[in-house]
């Protein structure tokens, strides 16, 4: 399998890194030979450059562009002498960076609310170091639309002379979320949301997911990647879907707009709840085995600080996840009015696969309101839907956010 086999609906912008990888082998072949004349040539109007920007809207799979780019760009597989593309997705060097061991490789993603200048810098001094061992050092920073603006300024003297060997690989939702004075000096790759077919087939050939169920969840997530696999691989996933889908059929009343609310924010917090047990857990028994501590016995003196942190983090992580799991809980509830607003007027939303497990539909529930409401009174009510999503952004507390927006639905 190539590195690019779970790059999906990308066909146009995995020709263009298999053409960028292609000068990267050469110049990088051309310097270990110490023919410099031969690495002008390769970088004179070459396909590769030093920093890349990928964009995209959630789930397209801007990270895993990054990812399967990074890993061509580390390949040694042989075919390469004999005119095969880099990324053969075997080789050692694209095996250890898919996997995340090469040691050339870095991935940085956040599971806070942004990057600071302090983890930025330290960021931009591994940058500066040469290639340990693989063919070139590479940067994919998952999540580079949340930069501060001085760790933005931090990275954009990186970006603007970075070292020989270095590549820097940004991901971001589009290039209004990066710093302008970034953006100008990447090569901009924007991806778009994959088809529902395709992503339905990476489900059941990656994750050997059921084909009607794989059918089911890229439908419901609209061709979102990763909601999609989640959807598939966890009932609770589905149970808390099929409960935001309720909400518009509960908000008759001031009572139900309150008690919806108070559901919804719940829901958000379980799945926080969720994600801590998965990791917290974990990363505190490995940092305590790191610091000396027997199971069942005390911390060694003076590190009770390091603990601290650790679970100060575990903390803006899980705030993090709950507004993510509440922004994705709002975006289910923008389709489900899309939906009503297409029946409405004439357009019939798209119809779910056949076999589709029905706790991932909403279609009853949109006969429903399309019947018992007016086109404008569903365009209102998905306003207050991306009002409540904006109010989250500017840090309002969530239960006034989605009370408020309860209200609105009920008002139409």
């Amino acid at each position: 399998m190539a590195v690019w086999d779970d790059l999906v609906g990308q066909a146009r912008v995995a020709e263009q890194l298999t053409a960028a990888a292609r000068d990267a082998d050469a110049f990088v072949t051309a310097h270990a030979a110490g023919d410099a004349a031969a690495e002008a040539a390769v970088f004179a109007g070459s396909a590769m450059t030093h920093a890349w920007l990928f964009t995209g809207p959630p789930g397209s799979g801007r990270s895993t562009a990054a990812r399967a780019f990074a890993a061509a760009l580390q390949c040694v597989s042989p075919d390469r002498a004999l005119g095969g593309a880099p990324g053969c997705g075997f080789c050692e060097g694209c095996h250890t960076a898919l996997v995340g061991t090469h040691a050339d490789v870095d991935v940085v993603r956040t599971e806070m609310l942004s990057i600071g200048v302090k983890e930025t810098r330290e960021l931009v001094r591994r940058a500066q170091l040469s290639p340990a061992g693989g063919r070139w050092q590479v940067i994919v920073l998952e999540d580079a639309d949340r930069l501060t603006e001085g760790a933005g300024n931090v990275l954009l003297k990186a970006v603007e002379e970075p070292a020989p060997r270095t590549v820097w690989l940004l991901c971001a939702p589009s290039t209004e979320d990066v710093l302008p004075t970034i953006r100008s000096r990447c090569r901009h790759l924007g991806l778009r949301t994959p088809p529902v077919d395709a992503v339905a087939d990476l489900l059941v050939r990656r994750d050997g997911i059921e084909p009607a169920l794989a059918a089911a969840c890229a439908h419901a997530t609209g061709g979102h990647i990763g909601r999609a696999r989640r959807l598939a691989t966890d009932e609770r996933a589905r149970a808390r879907r099929a409960a935001v889908l309720r909400l518009p059929l509960r908000v008759e009343t001031v009572g139900g707009c309150l008690a919806a609310a108070q559901e919804l924010i719940e829901a958000a917090e379980e799945d926080a709840k969720q994600v801590a047990e998965e990791l917290d857990v974990r990363e505190t028994e490995d940092l305590r085995a790191a610091l000396g501590a027997a199971e069942g016995k005390r911390l060694p003196r003076g590190t009770a600080g390091v603990m601290k942190e650790l679970e100060d983090k575990q903390k803006r992580r899980a705030t993090r996840t709950q507004r993510d799991s509440l922004d994705l809980a709002l975006t289910d509830l923008a389709a489900f009015y899309r939906d009503v607003l297409a029946r409405q007027i004439g357009a019939a939303p798209a119809r779910p696969p056949a076999g589709a497990d029905h706790e991932l539909t909403a279609a009853e529930g949109v006969a429903r309101v399309a019947a018992a409401s007016r086109p404008e009174e569903t365009l209102r009510r998905m306003e207050a839907i991306l009002e409540c999503r904006e109010a989250l952004d500017r840090n309002v507390a969530p239960l006034l956010a989605v009370e408020s927006m309860a209200l609105a639905l009920r008002a139409g």
